[in-house]
């Protein structure tokens, strides 16, 4: 214990290694979904599906001890949902990238971020940014969290709504006339029955005080599962045969076709370099928005930790060590075999659940670990017991809104964009771009264009590129 006590600085923190233990198996059960499903997103593009799950787990273990060890903040790792699906559908099918020429896309990437970390240059854009976007951005991570959780307990039937929307299509002929509108569903199947127990367990235990509230309602949920037939054991293969598959995909973004044939055509070298540009962007800004959101708010990043970090020089701070573990992670997991690993905001769960230290970290990486040899039981786990979790966690982190003059639109109107509509677009990175374009927008128009940071103008052209690429291609 005295080891750990120096090492994570527990009692500074007002934690300990139960609370700690407690938050790693919070965290890792909200995110363990990542286990099978990157796999089943990746296998698409042609990926041996061992292989990927092998380096899903060897990512985020890495990733995640380097977070725990190096930075001791309570954050996880692993590959990030919305870049596979980039990865697979735009890189590999939509653009004829080989798999292994977009491992090697990812590694570049990977490799921008370190530089930016190291340079500071992701500093000076956390820096730029003004309070009320901050604060709001913490708000809107709460509102997609939750959201998350919603859609996870399956409490959302998404309907077509006729005359909603027109599509039109070349020569402007109607394609389509209806658009599909989220409405609740019958409450009448087991699932959806068990995800409202799950909520409704959980928000009673949380408001009675009960220690290990959220991972309660999680265990409680999953057991009550069973006999409704919603927790079942997942289909995967064994650990000796992902093993035997790994060879296919590591060190394969570097071979040809890999790193080796991605500059071979020159014609294709300018969409290279877009692709590249529109994966590291959206992972910078999802893992700036990520550590804004959760860390502020329960005290990680204090304001001491933010002085420490825009006046080192060194890797002193917190922030500054998390970012740059963040930052290694995208070329490990690419070495390996996965695409861009970052952090998760199901991290937030784990706070929720008490976590303070780099030691719950470690622990997510041990049941990461431990989870190569037991897919078949951590699968099981269904969507609708950790719906509740992440349900709570958002709730809590709405808190962030008060501090936002919504009577005042100037300020509002960037809010908006930066908090509520990161949810309606489902991107953490989308919705900070929008909260800083129209914050620009504003202060111009408001004749206050010299309040604005330098940094945020650079940010605002470079995700108006980056839509504009992603229009492109």
């Amino acid at each position: 214990m005295g080891f750990l006590e120096k090492k994570f600085h527990l009692k500074e923190s007002g934690t300990n290694v139960r609370t700690e233990f407690v938050a790693g198996l919070t965290t890792f059960v909200t995110m363990a979904y990542i286990i099978m499903v990157n796999p089943s997103i990746l296998e698409q593009s042609g990926m041996p599906w061992g292989a990927v799950f092998l380096a899903t787990i060897i990512a985020s273990i890495i990733g995640t001890l380097v977070m725990g060890l190096v930075a001791n903040v309570p954050y996880a790792q692993a590959p990030g949902m919305g870049l596979n699906a980039f990865f697979v559908f735009t890189v590999v099918i939509g653009l004829k990238f080989t798999w292994q020429e977009a491992l090697a896309m990812v590694f570049i990437c990977g490799l921008i971020n370190i530089f930016i970390t190291v340079t500071k240059i992701r500093k000076l854009i956390i820096k730029a940014i003004p309070e009320s976007l901050q604060n709001a951005i913490g708000g809107g991570i709460g509102i997609f969290i939750a959201y998350i959780g919603i859609k996870s307990a399956g409490l959302l039937n998404f309907t077509s709504d006729p005359g909603t929307y027109v599509q039109l299509g070349e020569g402007g002929t109607v394609i389509a006339n209806s658009s599909a509108v989220p409405a609740i569903v019958p409450l009448n199947t087991p699932g959806v029955l068990l995800a409202i127990f799950g909520i409704v367990l959980t928000f009673i235990l949380l408001v009675c005080n009960v220690k290990g509230a959220i991972l309660i309602g999680i265990a409680a949920t999953a057991i009550l599962g069973i006999p409704l037939g919603v927790t079942q054991m997942g289909d995967t293969i064994s650990f000796s045969e992902a093993l035997s598959q790994l060879p296919e995909t590591m060190f394969a973004a570097f071979g040809n076709p890999g790193l080796l044939s991605l500059f071979s055509d020159p014609s294709r070298i300018p969409l290279v370099l877009m692709t590249i540009f529109a994966f590291s962007l959206s992972d910078t800004f999802d893992t700036i928005g990520t550590f804004i959101g959760t860390g502020r708010r329960s005290g990680i990043f204090d304001e001491k930790d933010e002085e420490a970090l825009f006046s080192s020089t060194g890797f002193k701070s917190k922030m500054d060590k998390a970012l740059f573990a963040d930052a290694t992670a995208t070329s490990i997991g690419a070495i390996f075999g996965t695409s861009n690993t970052t952090t998760y905001v199901e991290s937030a769960a784990g706070i929720g659940a008490g976590g303070r230290t780099g030691l719950t970290s470690v622990f997510v990486a041990i049941f990461f670990a431990l989870s190569a040899f037991f897919a078949p039981v951590i699968s099981a786990i269904p969507a609708e017991a950790t719906s509740a979790a992440l349900i709570a966690v958002g709730i809590m982190m709405l808190s962030a809104f008060k501090d936002i003059k919504w009577d005042d639109l100037a300020e509002a109107i960037p809010a908006f964009f930066a908090g509520i509509f990161m949810a309606l677009c489902y991107s953490i990175s989308y919705g900070i771009a929008t909260g800083f374009i129209f914050y620009c927008i504003v202060k111009v128009f408001k004749r206050e264009a010299k309040d604005i940071n330098p940094v945020l103008w650079v940010s605002v052209i470079l995700f108006i590129i980056n839509f504009a690429i992603l229009a492109i291609i």
